[in-house]
């Protein structure tokens, strides 16, 4: 069944909007979508699909481009619809544009320069082939360009894995249990879940396996007292709450107000009453030093660039720079250092981030050490034994896409010395 011949045109408006970089890609779209109520679910699903089709291929799809007629916008869309929905779905094409769409279709994609196979800003492409050789960094781009499925969490204070696996199956709803999270779903087909009782009651939150394996390295114990210092929407506060079989305390820290709204509606659902949401000015407010010395285990998920959630954000790797990542380095040195003020003798500090860039990552885990004498590492591999997690890593987890089927995750477990 043919798309309405409008769906290209409000993409085109779309992308000519996400192009400028102005914010996030899926905040332009929610946004888009909330102006035009009338485009119906399949029209919204095909604007979105295409414009992420021309984030993920950018490169790719402007050299293409190169060789049709028509303004540059709509040859973009074109070719990310056509690759999203199908060309043979788009209604109001020139026999032209038709034409164009599928000469470009019989393209073998791997005979392109590896530039435009890993569509990649220059300066990263440069970097992780510097660090991990061009056929490994080929293998990591092809990964962050596919979309990325859909990762459920079970929420261990309302159900059991099997239990939501053999339900989702009556609905139905194809998916399999993941590999290193224990309470983790992957669904291989994204269906509405809003509607779904098990959703609705809060027996299942959507996380990333990654970010779930994340929370469980944390090891929060019952009755500890815990801190996720940077806790955005919540997803990792409501698994690390779950952890704790909602007794002793938990404080969800965030800067902004927004993103702590965000984690009210989620917080009520999860049937969790050991959460305490907290909004800070800065890492150095009051609230936090009223708790310096007091908490069993701090996670500070740091502010970072992002760069392995590509799968799901692919506007991200053309919104950040080096500079940007200068600036961010900074902040995670600050708020690691503020962070673990909290932690108690004997108590532990995680540093984690989504990025890719040894800067962000080894580098401030280093750079901590090298000033905090009062920590040592928890070596990795001892942490993943700890928590029964089947993954073979030594010092640090690094999780990658086209190793673990996850986003891009890196942490670092510190304890502090008795």
């Amino acid at each position: 069944m043919r798309l309405h011949p409008a769906v290209v045109s409000h993409a085109e408006e779309v992308l000519r909007e996400v192009l400028r970089f102005t914010g996030p890609a899926d905040v332009i779209l929610s946004r888009y979508f909330r102006e035009h109520p009338k485009l119906g679910s399949r029209e919204r699903n095909a604007v979105a699909e295409g414009i992420y089709a021309v984030l993920r291929n950018k490169l790719a799809y402007a050299s293409f481009s190169e060789s049709g007629h028509g303004p540059a916008m709509r040859r973009l869309i074109l070719l990310g619809l056509a690759d999203a929905v199908g060309a043979d779905a788009l209604a109001g094409l020139s026999p032209d544009e038709s034409e164009w769409l599928h000469r470009i279709a019989q393209i073998d994609r791997h005979s392109l320069p590896i530039v435009l196979q890993v569509n990649l800003p220059t300066w990263l492409f440069e970097k992780l082939v510097a660090r991990d050789g061009e056929a490994a960094t080929l293998q990591l781009a092809e990964a962050l360009n596919r979309p990325a499925p859909l990762d459920l969490r079970v929420n261990a204070i309302k159900a059991k894995r099997e239990e939501v696996i053999a339900e989702l199956a009556t609905a139905p709803i194809q998916c399999e249990p993941t590999p290193y999270a224990p309470l983790g779903i992957r669904i291989l087909k994204k269906p509405a879940l809003q509607n779904l009782p098990l959703f609705q009651s809060g027996a299942i939150e959507v996380q990333d396996e990654g970010s779930q394996v994340l929370a469980q390295i944390v090891g929060a114990k019952r009755g500890e007292m815990v801190v996720d210092f940077c806790a955005g929407a919540g997803g990792k506060t409501l698994a690390l709450g779950a952890a704790m079989r909602n007794t002793g305390r938990l404080y969800a820290f965030d800067v902004s107000e927004k993103r702590l709204s965000k984690l009210k509606p989620r917080l009520a659902r999860s049937g969790l009453s050991n959460v305490h949401p907290v909004l800070i000015a800065h890492e150095n407010d009051a609230k936090v030093k009223r708790l310096m010395a007091k908490i069993d285990r701090v996670l500070v998920d740091a502010p970072c660039s992002g760069l392995g959630t590509l799968r799901r954000n692919p506007d991200m790797k053309w919104r950040q720079t080096p500079e940007s990542v200068v600036e961010l380095n900074a902040k995670q040195t600050a708020i690691l250092a503020s962070a673990a003020r909290l932690v108690k003798p004997g108590g532990r500090l995680v540093y984690a981030t989504c990025s890719l860039l040894d800067e962000e990552n080894e580098a401030i885990a280093t750079q901590f050490l090298a000033t905090h004498e009062d920590f040592s590492l928890v070596p990795m591999k001892d942490v993943l034994l700890e928590q029964k997690i089947p993954l073979e890593m030594q010092d640090y987890l690094k999780l990658m896409p086209h190793l673990h089927q996850t986003d891009g995750f890196f942490a670092a477990v510190f304890e502090r010395k008795k």
